[in-house]
């Protein structure tokens, strides 16, 4: 569906991660469109773009696939600067760090420098899941899990889109509300923290976990963009340096869904 025109928004950096081309849940249309609303000097891909892992098992690419790599090949042709840092579902591509596909480069990591002069480290962030380094096995169970819960979503927002309301996400809530979700994400952040002290710069920017936040709880800044499965979040940098986390399905709505949201709040 095609979201409200607006105009191009310039920015110094976007940051993208987790869009699982290959998975057939994931939200690819609005990723395009979001890329029509902003144009940036550098745009990092941070890590799952591709979902190889599914890919193996049912290969899966439609057209709107190619229409998301040529709106970025574009923007790479018209100067954007285009970082690709492979996750563990696109870890294929590690094979080919330090190379350039056309005018993609390919790193494990690379640093970020602000418009203010501070320095972040940028890494998808798998390196740091005690489960996907040490108990492969278990992180395809919960893949499994998973896009299980994202089948049940299918239902469950088929129902809400009838009564006009807003995507509700069954993976997202648990992560907040079950204890050892919860436990692990705070563990993940920390880690991620420390190594960005460790590499001595000011923050680190990453993804993996498809849970979108900024803060500085564990003594630097710590920003993790999120995914495009279900949440559709980015990271942009400003002009100033300043770091927005952009919550696209907020910020874009399709005439018909304010329309039947419209509806239901005057039939209530």
């Amino acid at each position: 569906m095609m979201m409200q025109q607006q105009e191009t928004r310039h920015v110094k950096a976007l940051f993208i991660s987790d869009v699982h081309l290959g998975m057939r849940t994931i939200r690819v249309e609005q990723l395009i469109n979001f890329l029509r609303a902003y144009d940036a000097e550098t745009i990092y891909l941070v890590g799952d773009i591709i979902d190889g892992w599914r890919l193996q098992k049912s290969w899966y690419w439609p057209d709107s696939y190619n229409l998301l790599a040529q709106k970025l090949l574009r923007k790479a042709r018209k100067g954007a600067r285009i970082v690709y840092l492979p996750g563990n579902h696109d870890e294929f591509l590690r094979d080919y760090l330090g190379t350039h596909f056309g005018d993609i480069e390919i790193v494990d990591r690379v640093i970020h420098h602000a418009a203010d002069g501070k320095q972040y480290l940028v890494i998808h962030g798998d390196q740091f899941d005690v489960v996907v380094r040490h108990a492969k096995w278990l992180a395809h169970v919960g893949d499994w899990a998973y896009n299980s819960a994202l089948r049940i979503n299918i239902l469950v927002n088929w129902v809400r889109r009838k009564l006009g309301l807003n995507y509700w996400s069954l993976s997202a809530w648990a992560k907040h509300k079950v204890k050892n979700a919860v436990s692990f994400i705070g563990r993940y952040e920390e880690a991620l923290a420390h190594e960005a002290k460790e590499t001595g710069v000011d923050g680190v920017i990453c993804g993996h976990i498809h849970h979108a936040d900024m803060h500085d709880t564990y003594g630097t800044r710590y920003i993790n963009t999120g995914d495009w499965v279900e949440s559709c979040t980015a990271i942009v940098e400003n002009h100033d340096g300043q770091f927005e986390l952009i919550r696209w399905t907020d910020m874009a709505t399709t005439p018909n869904q304010e329309a039947r949201r419209k509806k239901t709040r005057e039939a209530a």
